[in-house]
């Protein structure tokens, strides 16, 4: 069965437009280019995958893909979701916007919160590119399930690493196809996550 789609978290959400048009324009450039490679996209049983989040310029917020949008072509700004604050180790998310965060909130989030440097976070599914990355480039915990404290913690334990900090990239191991990339820009994660693609 797949795990996916669901929110895990406490989502203290209002339901406020508080995201507009102008802010999602980098992201909805990367999220059409990775949709038309099927790396975020719905499965057959019409669950969603895949989401991207930017940080805000000097603060801890974020605006991530709201949940349940893999499925839709084109995002717009009531499809997005900003993240005023968050714990992992309460699993609880604050967010404004038309439409409730992303279930992989908190594991952006966690990136953030260690690597004060990278300001976007991609996350897609892709079954061959996952087998073959699996344990060759930093992995998480096979028993850590996506969208919890632990799968969080996990991330922040990676995190710590050179290595994971050098390549920008995590398999998530508990998480079957899962991937994530990240950078200074979404341009640095984007690229990052091609860069591994074309080689499949």
């Amino acid at each position: 069965m797949i795990d996916e789609g669901y929110i895990k978290y406490q989502c203290h959400w209002s339901k406020v437009e508080a995201i507009a048009q102008s802010d999602i324009g980098e992201l909805n450039r990367w999220r059409k280019q990775l949709y038309q490679l099927g790396l975020i996209g719905e499965y057959d049983n019409g669950i969603g995958f895949g989401n991207l989040s930017i940080r805000l310029p000097h603060s801890a917020q974020l605006i991530i893909s709201g949940t349940q949008t893999g499925g839709i072509a084109n995002l717009t700004a009531q499809h997005y979701t900003k993240v005023i604050d968050y714990d992992w180790q309460q699993n609880y998310v604050t967010c404004q916007g038309l439409i409730q965060a992303s279930s992989e909130t908190l594991t952006h989030a966690a990136i953030y919160h260690l690597l004060p440097e990278i300001n976007a976070v991609v996350h897609v599914h892709h079954q061959p590119l996952w087998e073959q990355l699996l344990d060759r480039v930093p992995t998480t915990n096979p028993d850590c399930a996506y969208g919890t404290p632990e799968m969080a913690q996990e991330i922040i334990r990676l995190c710590q690493q050179p290595l994971t900090q050098e390549q920008k990239i995590i398999v998530m191991s508990g998480h079957e196809s899962g991937i994530l990339t990240f950078g200074a820009n979404l341009n640095q994660a984007g690229e990052t996550l091609l860069k591994y693609f074309t080689t499949i």
